[in-house]
């Protein structure tokens, strides 16, 4: 069965007074599972690298997990990527969730001169980026002749120690079929996936993974969720707002569709603060549910 997993977005800000590490220190004293950091690289606000980032965070911490939410595939090549991701792993003392997407931003691969990839490229790339990274995780001289990405006679060594979960964000019909048939984990966002759009995506998910002779189970369901607490405003859809004791209930309604995992993203002026109250009065109640 799949693990129950609570973490907290990190900002990758780069402006004065961030501090990542601090965050991602706080957080393991606070008793959450992952921290967590987005992947958009183009941009006029000062911003850090993910993956350069969270090496960083993991140099500075020692149990809780790094996961990427999710990694646009088009920005890198894909077996470089398999690299990148057991070494981190394996430096990190396997503590790293690989989440990827299909990339979100068109105009992000247009200014770095990436070029635009098609909403079929998208979904069938990061398919094959979990290919060829299963491949070079476990097999010596690995071939893969895709029809984006290829290897030839590729060793990867050391191969990882242990199994590296890969959680995909997606949300189309062909990219939730190929998270059933390929991913350890999906992690939609409340954003993009309101609750009413959950369980038929869900159901296309799990039973994509019978088809392909998975368990569904085995498949983490966590969902990616901005929080504010203490705002009593008029409520925006894309953000679950109130008191702790609100907060708590709206969340465990989002465990009875299904997650038994979720990503928290403290929205607001204080988000130490705000993390430090999920962590002390809103998930020992989520703990419980699931």
């Amino acid at each position: 069965m799949s693990e129950s997993l609570f973490g907290l977005g990190i900002s990758t800000s780069a402006a004065p007074g961030a501090d990542p590490v601090q965050d991602a220190q706080a957080a393991e004293r606070l008793g959450f599972d992952f921290v967590s950091a987005s992947d958009h690289p183009c941009g006029s606000v000062p911003t850090h690298e993910t993956w350069t980032m969270l090496t960083w965070v993991a140099a500075a911490t020692s149990r809780i997990r790094l996961a990427t939410r999710v990694l646009g595939v088009p920005y890198r090549p894909p077996a470089m990527v398999a690299k990148m991701a057991e070494t981190l792993d394996r430096l990190s003392g396997g503590r790293l969730i690989l989440g990827l997407g299909g990339g979100y931003a068109d105009e992000e691969f247009r200014a770095f001169g990436l070029g635009v990839p098609s909403a079929r490229d998208k979904v069938d790339g990061m398919a094959e980026a979990i290919e060829i990274a299963r491949g070079l995780w476990t097999k010596p001289a690995f071939s893969y002749a895709g029809r984006l990405y290829k290897t030839e006679d590729a060793d990867l060594e050391p191969k990882p120690k242990d199994h590296i979960p890969i959680w995909l964000g997606t949300y189309g019909p062909r990219a939730l079929d190929a998270t059933g048939r390929l991913a350890d984990g999906w992690i939609p966002s409340l954003g993009f996936a309101p609750p009413d759009m959950i369980p038929p995506m869900r159901d296309r998910i799990l039973a994509a993974a019978e088809r392909a002779g998975r368990d569904p189970g085995d498949i983490t369901c966590a969902y990616n969720v901005a929080v504010r607490v203490g705002d009593h405003q008029a409520p925006d859809v894309n953000v679950v707002a109130g008191s702790t004791g609100e907060i708590a209930e709206r969340l465990l309604g989002f465990t009875e569709l299904g997650f038994t995992s979720m990503n928290f993203i403290p929205s607001g002026p204080d988000p130490r603060g705000q993390a430090e109250l999920l962590a002390t009065e809103v998930l020992p109640a989520l703990r419980a549910a699931v």
